[in-house]
């Protein structure tokens, strides 16, 4: 009998290592930007943002200004960025393997962050074929992906959204 070969434990950063996930949250500095996802229950319509890090003010800036304040509930995890939020919060604690959460006892389960999560998992999908985009131009490709998933089929409206992006950024997130 030959003995396995137990192959060397590389690190990330060593010369040979395939790509290894680095631990943490991503940044922009580190070339992982995170992207927050905002999606409405109601309508359907689903926003996303390129940000330089997912810090408390940056996704409670966000939040503060997707979200209408009149009695809209967020639902969310329990990443320490949602603590203290100005509008009505519940969160599913993933740490317990609580995925989804039952709180009005009518057998809905609606606290949960599945459809932002199922989201990113679009966007890394849509994104897959590209083979890699770099960071100063991922804002342009998730533009995309969100026009295409909020369009529902291409119009001429669409196109002209796609092609003259408006005069001005809507916001400033990237200090």
């Amino acid at each position: 009998m030959r003995p396995i070969a137990i192959p060397p434990i590389r690190h990330v950063g060593e010369p040979g290592t395939l790509w290894v996930k680095q631990p943490g949250h991503g940044t922009y500095d580190n070339d992982r930007p995170p992207i927050i996802h905002v999606i409405s229950r109601e309508s359907g319509e689903e926003r996303c943002w390129v940000v330089g890090h997912s810090d408390k003010a940056t996704c409670q800036g966000i939040l503060g200004e997707a979200v209408p304040h009149d009695a809209t509930i967020v639902y969310s995890d329990e990443y320490r960025s949602y603590h203290g939020l100005d509008l009505p919060h519940a969160t599913v604690n993933h740490g317990q393997y609580e995925w989804a959460r039952d709180d009005d006892g009518d057998g809905v389960r609606e606290v949960h962050c599945n459809s932002c999560e199922g989201a990113g998992a679009g966007l890394r999908t849509f994104l897959r074929p590209f083979r890699g985009v770099h960071k100063a131009y991922l804002h342009l490709y998730v533009a995309t992906y969100e026009a295409l998933v909020n369009a529902k089929h291409v119009s001429p409206t669409l196109i002209c959204r796609m092609c003259w992006p408006p005069k001005e950024l809507p916001h400033t997130y990237w200090t």
